[in-house]
């Protein structure tokens, strides 16, 4: 539920401070409530795009002391969406041209939860390397299977020797390369926050395929019974 809406429902406690609302903390500012404190799983590691939803996400719906916890996968944040321990879970389920996200349709095929809102983001892919790496030194593009979906065109026209490695996530796959785990010939299509956060150097700038590039995301709630 959004917190804006939440106020027309509880005007009656403009005299409280803070309440508790199906296990959310809400704290009253000026006479109006925010959420506080609320801890959203992301599908991605840290720089990731999940990253960058859960912050429009919290921004969107006035969220104070937002934690975005990194869980990786759409697995992870199901499980822990439904144990409880987050009460959040974001994670992409479809982009406008690589299509449905396999990985998260599985994962919600498995759980139980509600979804309390979607929203699309505008996705611009890089291609990064290692500082000093040259183009005519990679052999490797690693990335996820859906960012190599989206740039699978231009997979095809600028790097038709290189193996194409799916990895697990489009940031992971970048902390892995800035700390040596994929090797200094492999390149990485991820964000482009992830440069910075990682240490590495674009070698190109939105390589995607096509220029509208966005994906939608959901917001889930687990299921009370």
């Amino acid at each position: 539920m959004a917190c804006k809406t939440l106020y027309s429902k509880v005007i009656y406690l403009q005299r409280l401070e803070m309440i508790v609302f199906y296990g959310v903390v809400f704290s009253c500012v000026s006479g109006a409530w925010y959420c506080v404190g609320m801890k959203i799983g992301i599908m991605g590691a840290r720089g990731s795009f999940s990253e960058k939803a859960g912050e429009d996400y919290i921004a969107q719906q006035y969220i104070e002391n937002g934690e975005l916890i990194p869980l990786i996968s759409a697995e992870n944040v199901l499980t822990e969406l439904e144990a409880g321990n987050i009460d959040r879970g974001l994670f992409p389920i479809e982009n406008s041209n690589g299509g449905i996200v396999i990985e998260a349709v599985h994962a919600m095929a498995k759980h139980r939860f509600v979804v309390e809102r979607m929203f699309e983001l505008d996705v611009h892919h890089m291609l990064l390397v290692k500082s000093g790496t040259t183009a005519s030194s990679i052999t490797t593009i690693s990335s996820h299977d859906q960012a190599l979906k989206q740039c699978r065109m231009y997979l095809k026209r600028a790097w038709p020797d290189a193996d194409i490695l799916p990895y697990v996530d489009t940031a992971k796959a970048a902390e892995d390369l800035g700390v040596g785990i994929l090797s200094g010939t492999t390149a990485v299509i991820a964000p482009r926050r992830c440069a910075e956060l990682y240490g590495l150097e674009i070698l190109e700038e939105s390589i995607q395929d096509l220029k509208f590039n966005y994906t939608s995301f959901v917001v889930a709630t687990k299921l009370e019974e």
